[in-house]
């Protein structure tokens, strides 16, 4: 789960913690879409902050259960924007959508 504009948002393919994520601490996200089910054996989270500003790539770390999970600062004032991508360079960005997080 994760909220966004908002509304809580129930998605079995990620999960943020806390969401909405506070100012300077920092924020724990948990992806386990069609990536991580099709054998991954290593996942990327490309984020930015505030549409888009800031952006960079950060490797993941896969938990027992098959997820990745990784933590990141919130640098940013309003929201966070992600998606993920394999080694093989195949991404999974929500169908075009993206996934975002508001910022408190």
């Amino acid at each position: 789960m994760y909220v966004v504009q908002g509304k809580n948002i129930l998605d079995q393919r990620v999960e943020v913690s806390p969401s909405p994520a506070m100012r300077g601490q920092n924020t724990t996200i948990r992806y386990n879409g069609l990536l991580a089910k099709s054998g991954a054996s290593q996942m990327y989270i490309h984020y930015g902050y505030d549409n888009w500003k800031n952006t960079q790539t950060k490797d993941m770390q896969r938990d027992p259960d098959g997820s990745f999970v990784t933590t990141l600062p919130v640098q940013g004032t309003n929201i966070i924007n992600f998606c993920f991508k394999d080694s093989a360079n195949n991404w999974d960005n929500n169908s075009g959508w993206n996934w975002s997080t508001d910022i408190r």
